[in-house]
């Protein structure tokens, strides 16, 4: 997070507290950070509803011309005690920091336990926040503990940055792929699968189509599917380090005489078991061994969310293995494909390099140190931007995830690509050099859509919905104006299929406004409308999605228009937003 923006967030959490304090003076403060976008403080003994935020908000704007600056005040041990005596969230947090220097901060008649981090000129820069919601949080996190209440607001250094932010909130509940999916029929949960998504018929087209893209390019890469088993022995997970590193947060199946099996949560100690089960030569690399299998991860179900953290999900994964001098090549490949991909879509994209975790890493820290410098190496000769996250590499090596930004500004991790010199040494994977001598391969593992289940989430809420045609579930809906037309409609309708796009008849008995509008609602890139003037010509009147006007087209004529639209993968999406 900028510290510039962090500051300016905690800050505007001390206000909101003062706030509160002014107005409810029994209410308990607890903690207030600053959190991505924002900023939020808890509170005990706090009843209030979304109805009391105007008032709590025009406090906060009243108390900040007053604030013109933050004192910073070192308190010791047993001041600090007496100052928060009658708070028991305050006193938990100075037994928890009685070893380290404790400090208040004040601004006019306001003071709170804090280490800092603040803006020089409330007065003058706590101007453009807005208090968002309130909910219910538990102290600590911890649900043993009591509930509290949460009030989550929004600052930033400007008024413009601040509408365009709440411009894109509006938008984005609109967008919510929690609401679209299951009004387009695309897919549902239900209560006995949490987190597991139901694809109903349309939301399995969209999914296939995903899958069908992915196959055609990575067929020209080189890559070879392969299909691995969904339950494996503890032992598989012991030697790949998942045992260590991942067991809690997987699905274990407990059998009577043969041990435990662990749900398949990643699929790269399978892809390792298949790079083994043959002799190998340099000649063969690199392997690009790809597959989409279904995999399950033990989230808290305190974290679902919809599409975007589900625990069922299929991964666009690859696993390659290549020789040390092939490792900046493959990845140049691969970020050829990400840009392919990412493309297509119309969503821009960055790069973030995530180094090794002091405190959670597997192998020597030369060969990490190695790895990654390699990356840095391949980042700069990308072209593309990238920033360095400190620590945020996977166990066995540094990865590079893919940062997507949507139609809304929104920026999303997506796929990931991921340099592994340690797995293929504890598999004691090899292959024979060009002189004849074993060599242990790199192991690079990659997914571009990442999660398709997420990829699809986040792909409905870019789109509002409305897919290009090429992804729509249907692409075409036939709507007779009256039931002397309906047999010309089913003419269409099957010459439609045969040229395999998918089509419906509508055929309600509703006025032809109705299905129109219906057809809308559903975002169905084309409307053809057929009455006397189309049967008599053997045309169809077109209207394309987000128009209001319509053209008369022979059948022949827009059935070449639209294949071409399909093949082509066109993306021809009318619901990209301007702020």
């Amino acid at each position: 997070m900028d510290q510039n923006l962090d500051d300016l967030r905690h800050s505007c959490a001390h206000l909101l507290a003062a706030a509160v304090m002014d107005l409810y003076p029994k209410a308990l403060r607890t903690i207030g950070p600053a959190i991505e976008n924002g900023f939020y403080y808890d509170f005990d003994n706090l009843k209030i509803s979304d109805s009391d935020l105007p008032a709590i908000e025009a406090k906060m704007h009243e108390i900040a011309k007053s604030w013109i600056g933050f004192e910073r005040i070192g308190i010791d041990n047993d001041q600090a005690i007496k100052q928060f005596s009658h708070n028991p969230y305050k006193l938990e947090l100075i037994e928890e920091y009685k070893d380290q220097d404790l400090t208040l901060y004040k601004s006019g008649e306001f003071v709170d336990l804090c280490r800092g981090g603040h803006v020089e000129h409330p007065d003058k820069e706590l101007k453009h926040f807005k208090l968002l919601s309130i909910a219910g949080a538990y102290w600590r996190g911890d649900e043993k503990n009591k509930m509290l209440t949460r009030i989550y607001g929004t600052c930033w250094p400007t008024q413009g940055e601040l509408d365009k932010y709440l411009w894109q909130q509006e938008e984005a509940k609109k967008r919510d792929h929690k609401k679209l999916g299951p009004s387009l029929e695309l897919f549902m949960f239900h209560e006995t699968a949490p987190g597991m998504p139901y694809w109903l018929p349309k939301g399995v087209i969209l999914y296939n189509e995903l899958i069908k893209f992915w196959r055609e390019e990575h067929s020209k890469k080189g890559y070879q599917e392969i299909v691995s088993p969904i339950l494996n022995k503890k032992e598989l997970y012991i030697t790949s380090g998942h045992y260590d590193h991942y067991w809690e947060d997987m699905f274990v199946a407990k059998t009577a005489d043969e041990g435990e099996y662990g749900v398949k949560a990643m699929n790269c100690p399978n892809a390792h078991i298949v790079f083994g089960s043959k002799t190998r030569s340099y000649r063969d690399l690199p392997l690009r061994l790809s597959d989409t299998d279904t995999l399950h991860r033990y989230e808290r179900s305190g974290t679902l969310n919809g599409l975007l953290r589900v625990r069922e999900f299929r991964q666009d994964d690859a696993h390659i293995y290549v020789s040390e001098d092939q490792v900046e090549p493959e990845y140049k490949e691969v970020f050829e494909i990400v840009k392919r991909f990412y493309s297509i879509f119309g969503m821009e994209y960055a790069f973030r390099l995530g180094t090794r975790n002091p405190d959670n890493f597997m192998g020597d820290i030369e060969t990490w140190n190695k790895a990654e410098s390699t990356l840095k190496t391949i980042l700069e000769h990308s072209e593309v931007d990238y920033s360095i996250l400190e620590g945020d590499g996977a166990f066995y090596g540094p990865k590079v995830d893919i940062l997507m930004k949507d139609a809304l500004g929104r920026s999303w991790q997506m796929g990931t690509v991921q340099l592994d010199f340690q797995q293929p040494r504890r598999f004691k994977l090899q292959y024979t050099d060009n002189n004849g001598q074993p060599q242990t391969p790199i192991a690079i593992h990659r997914v571009v859509y990442g999660s398709l289940e997420r990829f699809i989430g986040i792909l409905i809420e870019h789109f509002g919905g409305a897919f290009p045609t090429w992804l729509s579930p249907v692409q075409v809906v036939v709507l007779p104006i009256s039931d002397k037309h309906l047999d010309y409609a089913k003419k269409v309708e099957s010459q439609l299929k045969s040229a395999n796009i998918r089509v419906e008849l509508n055929e309600k008995s509703e006025p032809l406004n109705a299905r129109v509008r219906d057809a809308e609602m559903q975002k169905v890139p084309y409307i053809l409308v057929v009455g006397d003037r189309e049967a008599a010509s053997d045309s169809v009147s077109v209207r394309r999605r987000g128009t209001k006007e319509s053209n008369s087209q022979p059948v022949s004529e827009f059935i070449s228009q639209i294949s071409h639209e399909i093949s082509a993968r066109a993306n021809t999406s009318t619901n990209t937003p301007n702020a």
